[in-house]
């Protein structure tokens, strides 16, 4: 049986943010209580719901491949408390007043396919082992294809969940449930070293601004991108002083320029060897996708983590004659997860954030349309 204190005393019925259909308000109602059925089900009492572009997209209806089930609740990046566990619980780590962090995914994977089976490999050492994956094309993903964070009490896989570090506040941890680890993950994916070179593209937004103080974390010497002002305001702004990262407006600088400046600093004198050895692509825009490939040096890697409707544009040139690798990256394992959470808690890396209360939902919608960048958070603590 799960471990477990004095259960508290709980409501029978909550209140939920529902999306009714693409293109529409949320809507605030009162629900009956979520039950943990399966045996690692935990109940959790939401203390705070973070907005990820992906709920933007979902809303909109361009989230692929299907559609949720109306009305939907929504939020794959959230914290809270454990209270319950289900009647039939299996042994865990947990005990009711954990706090916990909550990503999308992976709730309820099958735990069979070859993704649940295969464990770490050397081609992801950082893997879950066999049992669970979030790769599993089986499992629920929480506020995508099932429902999410923006609730005030939501069942949960307690294999998919973190413990939150001490000092770090639920709004803090709820921001880095998909930005964080998504942002992390992909530049542990860019594979280089202390000292080497990255770019992220869209520094200024949720995950572009982790990226940059995970980044300076790592060691890395960064080079910042966007194309708009608040945001590249914000980027310059969590890493003011720092001398080991450079923030580029896109508009008024060209890649190729940046490209022969950087290798300028590093001594190169042919042009193939200056530029970045990796970069992460975070916008949706294919100009975005072409500045970032454009400031490569050859053999180095772009790693790709959005996943625009329409793809993006390739050229073969880059591929064949430059030698650039081009891998995605989604998410993290629970155990990128956990090491993700405790990084940012030594390093103090920290999203830049509005809050709301839960019936602000809709306000908070039209701030994110506002595109300044940082993150948008329901703090359930706020009073309505």
């Amino acid at each position: 049986m799960a471990s477990s204190l004095t259960t508290p005393s709980l409501p029978t019925e909550m209140r939920a943010q529902h999306l009714d259909a693409f293109r529409t308000p949320y809507a605030l109602r009162t629900v009956p209580l979520p039950s943990p059925r399966d045996p690692h089900d935990v109940l959790i009492r939401v203390d705070a719901a973070s907005y990820c572009h992906t709920d933007a997209v979902l809303a909109s209806g361009q989230m692929p491949p299907n559609p949720p089930s109306f009305p939907h609740i929504g939020c794959h990046e959230f914290a809270g408390t454990v209270v319950a566990f289900a009647p039939n619980s299996a042994p865990s780590q947990w005990k009711i007043g954990d706090r916990v962090g909550v990503p999308g995914r992976s709730f309820h994977p099958c735990g069979t396919c070859f993704e649940c089976a295969r464990g770490p490999d050397e081609r992801d050492p950082d893997a879950d082992g066999p049992g669970y994956s979030v790769y599993c094309v089986g499992s629920v993903n929480n506020g995508i294809s099932g429902p999410g964070g923006f609730r005030e009490y939501a069942v949960v896989d307690g294999r998919q969940v973190a413990p939150i570090p001490e000092g770090m506040s639920a709004v803090d941890a709820a921001t880095l449930m998909c930005a964080g680890v998504t942002v992390y993950a992909a530049l542990k994916r860019c594979g280089i070293e202390k000292g080497q070179r990255v770019g992220i593209m869209g520094c200024g937004g949720g995950l572009g601004h982790l990226g940059l103080q995970f980044a300076v974390g790592m060691g890395f010497r960064v080079v910042g991108v966007d194309a708009a002002d608040k945001p590249l305001a914000l980027a310059r702004d969590v890493v003011d002083g720092n001398e080991g990262v450079r923030i580029v407006d896109a508009r008024v600088e060209q890649a190729k320029d940046v490209r022969a400046q950087i290798g300028e600093e590093d001594g190169k004198k042919d042009f193939g060897d200056m530029g970045l050895d990796a970069i992460i692509i975070l916008p949706e825009g294919q100009k975005a996708f072409d500045y970032g490939m454009g400031l490569l040096r050859n053999h180095a890697k772009c790693v790709v983590v959005s996943f625009p409707a329409e793809g993006f544009h390739l050229n073969a040139w880059d591929v064949v004659f430059r030698d650039i690798s081009i891998v995605g990256s989604l998410v993290g394992s629970n155990k990128v997860l956990r090491e993700m959470l405790q990084f940012a808690a030594h390093h103090g890396v920290r999203a830049k954030v509005k809050t709301f209360p839960l019936s602000g939902l809709n306000e908070l919608v039209k701030e994110y349309n506002k595109g300044e960048g940082g993150k948008l958070v329901i703090d359930m603590s706020l009073s309505d």
